[in-house]
């Protein structure tokens, strides 16, 4: 008889469970139609493809499209110059909201070690540099932790979303876990080939993608803003 492993599943019910949230009245929001069904229609404040698809495919069940800067006509370019990941996501949702006129969703978001008191933090897009890549920051990472046995991280979310009259809200998520001592997997985008999420085995770049998007901190955070009523 096979023996499957809590691993096994674990990722197993990543792909068969189904979160549902109360669906409110949407209020002063650009709306379109789908299927005969009305669809709240938000502007991402990013410039990551990757990003945006991750979001879409979390927010699409609950009736939410997002728009990506080159669908809206293009975006301001705002400087991320807080010292928090949520004074970066509000900056990037009021500048967008004001400059566009609609409905923004901005996320700030990043990796703490706590080996190395929290970076790269809200740095993690550009630790190995302004001109840096996934690629240069995971081996930036491993390099500052090798030969270091505490390998405990965290990646954190936060969401700002806002009008052009002002700030709707924010919301937080996270997930912990351990840095690998070397990339693997080939799904996701920046740390994940290197994020292991407590009670799996696997990296967030080896799970099944419907999977990382029930246990990421992006979902947790965009699932808390959804509680929150901020997106409808």
């Amino acid at each position: 008889m096979r023996r499957y492993s809590m691993n096994f599943f674990r990722v197993l019910s990543c792909l068969f469970v189904v979160k549902k949230y109360p669906v409110t009245q949407v209020h002063g929001r650009s709306t379109l139609k789908q299927g005969g069904n009305k669809m709240s229609e938000i502007l991402v404040a990013s410039g990551n493809l990757h990003k945006i698809r991750e979001m879409q495919a979390i927010l699409a069940p609950h009736g939410i499209k997002l728009l990506s800067p080159q669908e809206a006509g293009g975006i301001p370019e705002v400087i991320e110059d807080g010292t928090s990941f949520a004074e970066n996501a509000i900056k990037k949702a009021l500048e967008t909201a004001r400059a566009s006129g609609r409905t923004v969703l901005a996320d700030d978001s990043g990796l703490e070690v706590e080996a190395l008191h929290g970076e790269p933090g809200i740095y993690s897009a550009r630790y190995a540099g302004e001109g840096g890549n996934d690629g240069r920051n995971v081996q930036k990472l491993l390099l500052k932790l090798q030969g270091c046995d505490m390998r405990r991280a965290r990646f954190v979310c936060v969401i700002a979303v806002a009008t052009a009259e002002g700030l709707i809200g924010t919301a937080e998520g996270e997930i912990k876990g351990q840095i690998t001592r070397s990339p693997a997997g080939t799904g996701g985008f920046g740390y994940d080939p290197v994020f292991i999420p407590d009670g799996f085995q696997n990296t967030f770049a080896e799970l099944p993608e419907e999977c990382k998007n029930q246990l990421s901190h992006r979902a947790r955070a965009l699932q808390a803003a959804l509680q929150q009523g901020l997106l409808m």
